[in-house]
């Protein structure tokens, strides 16, 4: 391939597997995608292992790379010290996306990527907008770009149900840090939070 052809290398925040799969999908054609695994919400750590077998998963059968970032959960939890009760889709979340996608901006300045992006964004269960907004704040303020995408479109998270029965990814059922799976356990409801 030569330098004229060459696709932009992207970094992908990935969520988890069945998130990653059809985004991925979507962005290989265009980028050199490179996904970063870093979520250090999610609890207890038996769940926070199944997923990242999940996204490895992925990243083989993709024939993408990816980069594990540290697990630092003390770290999350400090930044999210103080709205532990809030609920689902409030504050404590926006904490979280920005906590998360600081970190995926860090790792792309620190390695000469210049554009990233998030799965985040293809779930039905999350901020489209608050999330975009946040990665378009984070990486302006670091001099890269945002690919603020909408997953959803064209039945991107249905795709992701699809490429998740086909490579037999786990599914998990709540959002992933301790605190919305409490809110799922006293509910009794077992959505599935791709």
């Amino acid at each position: 391939m030569t330098e004229s052809t060459r696709k932009p290398k992207l970094l992908l925040h990935v969520c988890c597997g069945p998130c990653a799969s059809a985004v991925i999908e979507q962005l290989r054609a265009r980028f050199e995608t490179h996904c970063f695994w870093y979520n250090p919400n999610i609890e207890p750590a038996a769940e926070y292992q199944r997923r990242l077998v999940s996204v490895r998963r992925v990243a083989d059968a993709m024939g993408v790379p990816l980069i594990e970032g540290p697990r630092d959960s003390a770290g999350w939890q400090e930044a999210v010290k103080g709205w532990e009760d809030e609920p689902e889709g409030g504050q404590r979340c926006r904490l979280c996306f920005e906590y998360r996608l600081r970190e995926a901006v860090e790792y792309a300045c620190g390695h000469g990527i210049g554009l990233l992006g998030t799965t985040l964004t293809i779930s039905p269960h999350k901020d489209l907008e608050l999330i975009n907004s946040l990665g378009q704040l984070l990486t302006e303020t670091a001099g890269i770009e945002f690919l603020a995408e909408n997953w959803r479109q064209q039945g991107g998270f249905q795709r992701g149900l699809v490429l998740s029965r086909e490579l037999s990814l786990y599914r998990q059922h709540y959002c992933g840090c301790i605190f919305s799976l409490r809110s799922m356990m006293a509910s009794g409801s077992a959505a599935d939070n791709g």
